[in-house]
Parts: structure tokens; sequence; C-alpha cells
């Protein structure tokens, strides 16, 4: 599959930004003094459904022939891109399809069937997963919207970048958080084309630290049962992905769960606004200080906040 150029994601804002919100960029003395840094967030925990996932659903949903369309769409997902894809099918008016492992929360699930997807279980295995979403899709017709080797994808999640650069274009610094890699890749390929000397950077949990793994080796490198309190970055690196991370990111920082969970208590407490656990990795990293961002001007993407009060991650 070919890699998405800043013009393609240009064009891909261009069709989705009636449908989506430009989400607001905040900032804070207080956590700009414990970090150390001036800190820009771009709260795409605002964003429609609550999460970055509904720019890369969008715009690949509007991108399908009508011909295409009519047979609706089909995924995998453990939450919030399975969530956002229901919801960009709901807008054209077509059916998604929607494999998530048994073990995804119930949270997250009820939100798929509220804008309503049809829900298929699988065993919680990267490889059951994708064998489940090829019968469904075999079953049905639908046409695949991969989580984030899809180019369409990743030109959505590239949208975010965008507004943020076009909103703070003197940053030193972009981080993000990182699972299969569409946010990050998005991220990098258009903070290097608008801002050629910008550092990219993101952040990944312990316990599903391949992206930095593979990084590290120069070759996708998988991780066994991952694990972690962001459940939202489990998926391994993408074949599409790690190209664009190997060749334009400079590094990739691994933050406890201890560190999730006090990153997402503390945005809590000082900015006011709830980030889920996934969301809030990349703040993780510069807090923590596994980042080395001093005195920079660091732009941090909160890419979501789909938080499940029941499981209540600030109290772990």
């Amino acid at each position: 599959m070919t890699e998405p150029t800043l013009e393609f994601i240009r064009e891909a804002h261009a069709r989705i930004r009636g449908h989506i919100r430009r989400t607001p960029v905040l900032t804070s003395t207080r956590l700009d003094g414990l970090c150390g840094s001036r800190l820009f967030f771009k709260c795409e925990n605002l964003q429609k459904t609550g999460a970055f996932k509904a720019r890369g659903a969008l715009n690949a949903v509007l991108s399908l022939s009508d011909k295409e369309a009519r047979r609706g769409v089909a995924t995998h997902s453990s939450g919030n891109h399975a969530a956002a894809l229901a919801w960009a099918a709901g807008l054209r008016g077509i059916l998604a399809f929607v494999v998530m492992p048994r073990t995804a929360s119930p949270f997250k699930m009820a939100a798929v069937e509220r804008y309503g997807g049809k829900i298929v279980l699988c065993e919680p295995t990267h490889r059951a997963r994708e064998e489940a979403a090829d019968r469904v899709v075999a079953q049905t017709g639908a046409s695949l919207v991969h989580p984030f080797d899809d180019p369409r994808v990743i030109a959505g999640q590239g949208t975010a970048a965008l507004e943020f650069l076009e909103d703070q274009p003197d940053l030193d610094a972009v981080v993000c958080p990182v699972g299969g890699g569409g946010l990050l890749s998005g991220t990098a390929i258009v903070a290097r084309a608008l801002r050629p000397g910008i550092r990219v950077l993101a952040g990944e949990p312990e316990g599903a630290a391949d992206a930095s793994l593979s990084l590290s080796a120069g070759a996708r490198r998988p991780v066994e049962d991952p694990a972690s309190v962001a459940d939202g970055l489990l998926a391994t690196i993408g074949r599409v992905t790690f190209p664009i991370i190997r060749r334009e990111v400079e590094a990739i920082a691994t933050v406890s769960d201890d560190e999730i969970r006090a990153a997402v208590r503390r945005l809590l407490e000082i900015m006011k606004i709830a980030v889920e656990p996934s969301g809030a990795v990349g703040y993780a990293a510069v807090e923590s200080g596994r980042l080395k961002v001093s005195a920079a001007r660091v732009g941090i993407i909160l890419s979501g906040g789909n938080i499940d009060l029941d499981r209540a991650p600030w109290a772990g």
C-alpha cells in the first residue's frame, strides 16, 4: 500500500472537517512548571466519539464509492476505532461489522452498539481478530477498514497534527501515543513536511512495547500477550505504519502503568479534562522524564477520553 503524503492528508481534512470537531489546544502553567517545558495539548479526548479515531474512520468511509459503501464496512478493534467506524458508517447510512475480542471493555462495546455497529466476538489474540474480520468480509462483501494499516486511515489521523501545527506552528517537538502506529505515522508525515526540524516523539506502555523494540531493532518485533491499563495501545505496530515511523520518529519512550495512571489523574486534577489511559501515554512519557524535552515548546496529542468510570484508572 502507498504511504499517504501531506497532500493526501490535506485532502482528507477537506473531506472530513465538516463532520468532526476542530479540537482545542489547551495549556497549563502548572504543568509547564512540573515538566520544565512549554506544553500545548491537542485535545482529541474532546473529538467526536471521544477519540482521534473518528478522523481516520470517517475519511475511509467517505472515500468509498457508492457501490462499495452499499456493502458496508468491517474492522477489528478493541474499542475506539470500532466505535468510530460505527459512527462514520451511520453518517453515511451504511452497516458496520465490528470484530471485538471477548475481553474488550463492556463500556466500549456499548459505545459500538450505541452507534449502530454489529459486533462479532472473537478470542483476544491478533490472529483471531484478523481471521474473524476476514470471515466477515468474505460473508458480507463489506470493505475492510483496518484500524491503522490503511493509507486512508493514516491520512485521517494525520489531520489532527495538521490542525495542531496550523494553530501552533513553532513547536519544537510533537508527542503522541503509539499502538498500531496510525496516529504516530500520520503525525510524523505532517510534522516533517511542515516543520522539517521538529522532533517527532512517542510514548508506549511498558507492557506493550513492540513499537520501541521494533524501532531499536530496525524491524517489526511483536510482543506476545501485551498487557497494560492503556488497553487501546495493545495492537502490534503495522506493516504500513512502521516504515514511516522508522524513518521519521526520533524516539519512543516506554512508561509504566503507574506512570500512566498518574498522568490521567494529573490531567484531571489540574486541567479538569478526562483523558483515558491510552490517551495520556504521550504526556506520561514527558512528565516522567522518559522523553527528554526540557525547555522546549512541546505539543502533546491527548488521543482519547473514553474512560470507563467503573474502572477508575486514577484510583489504581
